[in-house]
C-alpha cells in the first residue's frame, strides 16, 4: 500500500523548484563557512526528501559560484539527489550565476508550465568579481525569473548586502545576516520551513509570512 501511494503522490504532485545560489569563493574556505553550507545543505534536502504531499513534490538544483560556475546538483526531486560536499575557491562570479538561474527559470523542458512557483536562494560571503547588474535585471524583472520567491543571506562582514537586497527586489523582503557560520545553518532551517509550509498549504504559489524563530539578524 505505501509503494502504491508513493506512486499515487509523484504522478499527482505538482513540482515546486527550489534553486540555491551557493557561493564557493575562496573566502568561504575560512572560519568554518564551507562546511557549514554543506551540512545545512545536507540536512535541507534530507528534510526535502521526507516530505511527502499529494500536493506539491520538492525539486532542488544547487548552483555554485567560485572559479567557475557550475550546476552541482541538476533541478529535479530532492529524493534522487546523491550529495556530495562543495569545495571552496577562486573569485565570485555572481553574474554568470544568476544567468544560468534565469536559464534554468524560462527552460518550460526544465520547470513546466505546472510547476508551481520557485524559490531562489542565494547566499555570499562576498563582492561580484564579474558585471553582475544586466543578469541581475534578467533574473528579478524579465520573463518568468521576475515571478519567483527570493531569499538571501548575507554571510560575514565582507558580503554585499546592497548587491543582495536589489536581488530580493521587495522592500517587505529583509537580507539575513550570518555573522558567523553557525547561523548559515539556521538561515537554511528557515528556508526548510518556508518550503515545506508551501506543501501543506491549500495553495502552495502562496510564500507563507515566517516568523524568525532562530533570532537571524536581517538588514
Amino acid at each position: 500500500m505505501s509503494t502504491e501511494l508513493n506512486e499515487f503522490t509523484t504522478q499527482s504532485a505538482r513540482p515546486l523548484p527550489i534553486i540555491v545560489l551557493a557561493d564557493v569563493s575562496g573566502s568561504m574556505a575560512a572560519d568554518g563557512k564551507i562546511d557549514a553550507l554543506n551540512q545545512a545543505l545536507r540536512e535541507m534536502i534530507a528534510t526535502f526528501s521526507s516530505t511527502d504531499d499529494l500536493r506539491a513534490e520538492i525539486h532542488v538544483a544547487i548552483i555554485t559560484f567560485g572559479g567557475n560556475v557550475r550546476l552541482h546538483t541538476d533541478l529535479g526531486p530532492a529524493s534522487r539527489i546523491e550529495w556530495t560536499d562543495l569545495k571552496a575557491g577562486g573569485g565570485t562570479p555572481m553574474g554568470e550565476v544568476m544567468n544560468i538561474a534565469a536559464n534554468i527559470l524560462e527552460d518550460r523542458e526544465i520547470i513546466s508550465g505546472r510547476a508551481y512557483r520557485p524559490t531562489v536562494v542565494l547566499v555570499s560571503d562576498g563582492q561580484p568579481t564579474d558585471e553582475w547588474e544586466v543578469p541581475l535585471d534578467r533574473l528579478t524583472r524579465q520573463g518568468r525569473a521576475q515571478k519567483a520567491d527570493r531569499m538571501a543571506m548575507a554571510i560575514g562582514a565582507d558580503a554585499d548586502v546592497e548587491m543582495l537586497k536589489r536581488f530580493l527586489a521587495s522592500p517587505e523582503k529583509k537580507v539575513f545576516v550570518a555573522a558567523d557560520a553557525r547561523k548559515i545553518k539556521d538561515f537554511f532551517q528557515l528556508v526548510t520551513m518556508s518550503v515545506t509550509a508551501r506543501t501543506r498549504s491549500a495553495n502552495p504559489n502562496d510564500v507563507p509570512k515566517m516568523q524568525n524563530p532562530f533570532d537571524l539578524d536581517r538588514l
